[in-house]
């Protein structure tokens, strides 16, 4: 600006944008610890220390739970336990809820034959949609109702601001802010939820980095797919003593990898369509405190697990129409879902994987709970979803009669983990951010990805290891 002339506030802005761009990587880290340092000489300067005082409890808690050494380890050991929990814990009432709205749908059915309705106005209304609210229901309700309420307890009790201080210094390096763990972790529970968990981050453009960046945190509705996966192909290799460990070890590698392409995606972010710095991350660790158990339940139940829950069931409902009108109408001697899988096959085999994989992935977009049962389906000529009774038959079809190898399972584990986030949290990203441009680079950006890593990978194995 030329010496003596007006200077406006507009002036002002645009010139502290301009000496912005030569500030420094760290600078604003620097200013908040000059603060600090400056706080704590007038603290030395006007108080008189009595003496060391003896630790309080908080304290003491706190050099264990933020120690450089400790912090991480227990923080895995912790999310290992609340998966074991949410995991083993839902294996029941999961099953047990099938069989209930199986059971309703079997007397739906009849009642409809009973009234002399048409076969095909029975088999869309009850083996088409309410089968699929039924498989969305029994498989995510579950493990909602175990993981949001152990993942409240833990931010009733103020762990997850330690947490967030333990990751910090992976996101400042990452260009994002430390707050992201917070989400991360919602968004293991559901994406969704893990969208709207990023309210807690000031920063607009941090805030987009986590929105676009949360699908790779596999949600409750992606499990089952890893569970099988983990079970039928990597825990088979081993003794059966140790089996049901690989499989969990196995499931918590791929969560380790999800968490590696959050960091990754946003550096990458932070530096082109995203460009920025990390905000200096401030946080006052709370006191621990004794979760309210109504706050608990209510927080956990009614604002997280029905309200995410209920968003599923909307967007499953045409996803069952769609899986039984392919199904069902045949067209040269074969139902039209055997056509659209030969039709993407090779495609699917470019990545490692097949058609029907595919096809099941297309189909899932508005659910991800119904992936295997839409593929067994279409693998078993079924005119409806389908499910088989344990592993090994289940390992039989998939290997011996469909050729599937330990590359398809792993390229099938990555794709799980990679591809685009179901509708659910495609509606929720355009409604946080308002905008169909981020909402459409949030479902399209991990989709590429998802395909660019497993072509990579089945590439390297068919080139290297003889698959």
């Amino acid at each position: 600006m030329s010496e003596g002339a007006a200077v406006s506030p507009a002036d002002i802005v645009r010139e502290a944008a301009s000496l912005r761009r030569s500030l420094e990587a760290g600078f604003r880290e620097e200013v908040v610890t000059s603060l600090y340092g400056e706080v704590e000489r007038i603290t030395r300067r006007a108080v008189r220390d009595a003496g060391a005082q003896p630790l309080e409890l908080d304290q003491r808690i706190d050099r264990i739970v933020t120690s450089r050494a400790l912090g991480l380890p227990l923080m895995l050991a912790i999310l290992a336990v609340v998966f074991w929990l949410t995991i083993v814990g839902a294996n029941v009432p999961s099953q047990m809820l099938a069989t209930a709205l199986f059971w309703v749908e079997d007397l739906g059915a009849g009642a409809f034959d009973g009234f002399g309705a048409p076969w095909w106005l029975t088999g869309f209304v009850w083996h088409g949609v309410f089968r699929g609210l039924a498989w969305v229901v029994s498989v995510m309700l579950p493990p909602m109702a175990i993981f949001f309420p152990l993942f409240t307890i833990l931010e009733d009790l103020g762990y997850l601001p330690r947490v967030a201080f333990n990751l910090d210094f992976l996101f400042k390096r990452a260009g994002a802010h430390g707050k992201q763990a917070l989400t991360m972790a919602m968004g293991f529970g559901c994406n969704a939820a893990g969208v709207i968990a990023t309210r807690v981050i000031d920063s607009p453009r941090e805030r987009l980095v986590a929105i676009l960046t949360n699908n790779f945190v596999p949600c409750n509705g992606r499990f089952p797919t890893l569970i099988m996966l983990a079970t039928v192909f990597v825990a088979a290799a081993f003794p059966p003593a140790v089996a049901s460990l690989v499989a969990a070890g196995s499931v918590v590698a791929i969560v380790l990898v999800g968490v590696l392409f959050t960091l990754v995606v946003s550096w990458a972010l932070s530096r082109t369509i995203l460009q920025g710095e990390a905000s200096a991350f401030t946080l006052e660790l709370p006191p621990y405190r004794r979760p309210g158990v109504l706050r608990i339940l209510y927080t956990s139940l009614i604002d997280r697990t029905l309200f995410v829950l209920w968003r599923a069931i909307l967007t499953a409902a045409p996803a069952g129409a769609v899986i039984w009108i392919l199904g069902n109408i045949v067209v040269g001697g074969e139902s039209l879902a055997t056509h659209v899988s030969q039709a993407l096959d090779p495609l699917g085999r470019a990545i490692g994987l097949d058609g029907v994989i595919l096809l099941a992935y297309i189909i899932a977009i508005p659910a991800n709970e119904i992936v295997v049962p839409t593929m067994l389906m279409v693998y078993m000529a079924e005119g409806m979803m389908t499910d088989l009774q344990g592993f090994d038959a289940l390992r039989g079809l998939l290997v011996g009669e469909h050729g599937w190898t330990l590359l398809t399972a792993a390229n099938l584990m990555l794709f799980s983990l990679l591809h685009n986030p179901c509708a659910t949290t495609i509606i929720t990203i355009y409604k946080e951010t308002l905008s169909a441009k981020w909402a459409s680079i949030g479902a399209l950006m991990p989709l590429g990805l998802a395909f660019l890593v497993t072509f990579l990978t089945a590439t390297f194995a068919r080139a290297f290891l003889g698959y």
